[in-house]
């Protein structure tokens, strides 16, 4: 039963711009800064926006697949909206498949115990092997969090293991 004040949730299309700058820079826990996001799902309630899911393309240095593989490079909700990550986890998938995209994953911290995921019907794909991306050919700063992360694909993802 929903508390009356909260109102049904809803997705939508929402720009990279709007969603970083409106709610994932106030939002997310650890990962304020987004690059290489392509397009975004928004969830409201109402008139309020309480949820932002950010796609993109994975980092070619993290995997190597084709152009019909992309990656949910964020997700954040306010507290308080259960359903709304899953809603915005199934939301990317629909809207990936209607591009074209053959698979999609995402990457939680190893303290996340991927509830949402899960209820989306997202599979457990193992561990990454973390680190940093810089190489001699090609420096870049130091990760903002190095360590190995949970891997998940979307249902029916091509490249799942």
């Amino acid at each position: 039963m929903r508390p009356p004040n909260v109102k049904p949730l809803r997705v939508r299309p929402i720009t990279v711009k709007a969603a970083t700058l409106s709610f994932i820079r106030g939002t997310h826990r650890r990962l304020p800064k987004v690059q290489g996001a392509m397009w975004g799902a928004g969830v409201w309630s109402g008139d309020e926006l309480v949820g932002v899911a950010l796609v993109g393309w994975p980092s070619r240095t993290q995997t190597n697949v084709e152009v019909t593989h992309l990656r949910v490079l964020r997700c954040a909700v306010k507290e308080g909206f259960p359903n709304a990550c899953s809603m915005l986890y199934s939301a990317a998938w629909r809207a990936a498949r209607a591009l074209g995209c053959e698979s999609m994953d995402t990457h939680t911290h190893l303290d996340e115990p991927g509830t949402s995921l899960r209820a989306a019907g997202w599979v457990f794909a193992g561990l990454t092997d973390g680190g940093e991306h810089s190489r001699p050919s090609r420096p870049r700063a130091k990760a903002v969090d190095p360590l190995p992360k949970k891997r998940w694909f979307a249902p029916g993802s091509a490249a799942l293991p």
